[in-house]
């Protein structure tokens, strides 16, 4: 997979996802990303790429041109097609089930906007799909988009250390009583066996494969239905 980042603050990207599982993703070829800078694309002679806003108001807009530019010259950098993403508060929830769709993709491109945002024209004409990590706002769509390239990488084949990883973690799709369900993931334990005068579950230690395996769906099941009700139609 192919990832490219459109900023106007690239360098943001390197110290977060150059570490950790991403940084060895791409070190081992499994995707490739790349932070490109919007501002290396306008045509205003003082490199600006905002201007204020019409009607007034406060803050800065970021305008058409440079941004529309940027899209098309990445875009032609590589010939698979990207999926346009622009990072916004206004859009679609971020959920564990888009982060799967998305990961199935050849190539992503996302937008990171500032200030105000970005004219709506190039938007309505780039067309990106608009996602959103929660209803806050932030300084800039460089942190979501850190947080999207994340989820999408763990799940890409051979990125984590064990196969059944992504497929245990909170959110992801568990099948049983003949359907499928996006649970919280279940309380974890390590060593030593008693920390504090807290033993961990005596039924982790009983090398029943199959009834620590039920004992984790219950304990998912128990603390989705006390945490997240609504993951469980509730």
């Amino acid at each position: 997979m192919r990832i490219d980042l459109l900023s106007i603050f690239p360098e943001i990207f390197e110290p977060v996802l150059g570490a950790s599982i991403t940084g060895r993703a791409r070190a081992a070829g499994r995707v490739e990303w790349r932070a490109h800078d919007i501002r290396e694309y306008t045509l205003d002679k003082h490199s600006r790429v905002d201007d204020r806003p019409f009607g007034g108001g406060p803050g800065m807009v970021m305008s058409c041109q440079p941004v529309w530019d940027a899209v098309r010259a990445v875009e032609a950098m590589d010939d698979r097609p990207a999926a346009r993403i622009y990072m916004t508060p206004q859009g679609e929830r971020l959920s564990q089930a888009i982060v799967e769709e998305l990961a199935a993709a050849p190539r992503l491109l996302i937008l990171a906007g500032h200030y105000e945002g970005i004219d709506e024209r190039v938007i309505e004409r780039l067309a990106p799909r608009e996602l959103s990590v929660g209803d806050y706002v932030l300084s800039g769509g460089e942190i979501p988009a850190m947080l999207l390239v994340d989820a999408v990488v763990r799940l890409l084949p051979g990125v984590l250390g064990h196969e059944d990883s992504a497929a245990q973690d909170s959110f992801a799709a568990a099948s049983g009583d003949g359907e499928a369900r996006r649970l919280l993931d279940c309380p974890h334990y390590t060593r030593p066996r008693v920390w504090e005068g807290m033993e961990a579950p005596e039924i982790l230690f009983s090398g029943d494969h199959g009834a620590v395996e039920r004992w984790r769906r219950e304990r998912a099941l128990e603390r989705t239905r006390e945490r997240r009700p609504d993951l469980l139609g509730g």
